[in-house]
């Protein structure tokens, strides 16, 4: 993995959080990393990341934070 690139969304206000991560998933090279970090789960962002062929992973923090870890398939 070359790189991570971390968006804190948890102080965003909607849509945001969102509209960084597309951002950042535009220019996401193969062996990079996008780490987003938000409050709930962002059902509107997991159906484009499948639609475009993304992988994630998401773990929920005990203070209540999704990590929502995104990779190119």
């Amino acid at each position: 993995m070359s790189g991570v690139r971390t968006i804190d969304g948890r102080d965003l206000q909607p849509p945001e959080p969102l509209e960084r991560a597309l951002e950042a998933l535009d220019t996401l090279a193969a062996d990079e990393e996008l780490v987003l970090l938000l409050y709930c789960q962002p059902q509107p962002l997991f159906n484009i990341l499948r639609t475009n062929g993304f992988r994630w992973q998401e773990t929920i923090q005990d203070d209540g934070t999704h990590e929502i870890r995104i990779t190119k398939a």
